[in-house]
């Protein structure tokens, strides 16, 4: 009977299998991990590319700002380019302010809606812009800017 019992034990014992590679699910599980790290280091890209954007828009917009001021110290006025109190696109400033204050006029390439910004012209010591930045929306800014030029709630003022 002992003699029996080691031959079962001896034959029924059998070295274990080592597997070479990964399991399905193994793969799947690192899958996963790795998409979901992949989103969360997007969401972060995506938000600091918004912060990017509105710094490079805010840098443009003090460097009209201060090609205007330029205009005004040698002709006392701010560029005039139509009634004054209308809106007119900022692209309208590149015959006044191009050949001496700045290289070129800005104007913000990545608005959807293609209104872009705009500039007007109040009494001659007073100006607006009207400028989109994707933290803030629509803001104006300038000298002596009226409130109520392109809407008192449509376009609060900028805090730059």
């Amino acid at each position: 009977m002992a003699t029996r019992c080691i031959n079962y034990l001896m034959t029924s014992y059998k070295r274990p299998v080592y597997r070479k590679g990964f399991t399905l699910i193994e793969l799947l599980v690192v899958i996963a991990i790795i998409g979901i790290l992949a989103s969360v280091v997007m969401a972060s890209l995506n938000s600091a590319r918004t912060k990017a954007k509105d710094a490079a828009r805010i840098a443009e917009v003090k460097q009209l700002k201060t090609a205007l001021e330029l205009y005004y110290l040698d002709n006392g006025h701010y560029p005039v380019v139509g009634a004054d109190g209308s809106g007119y696109p900022i692209s309208y400033l590149s015959t006044h302010l191009t050949s001496s204050y700045i290289p070129t006029v800005p104007n913000d390439p990545d608005l959807a809606s293609g209104i872009g910004w705009s500039y007007v012209r109040g009494p001659a010591d007073a100006y607006g812009l009207r400028v989109y930045t994707e933290a803030d929306g629509w803001c104006k800014t300038g000298a002596n800017v009226n409130i109520g030029w392109w809407g008192a709630t449509a376009a609060p003022l900028c805090d730059f």
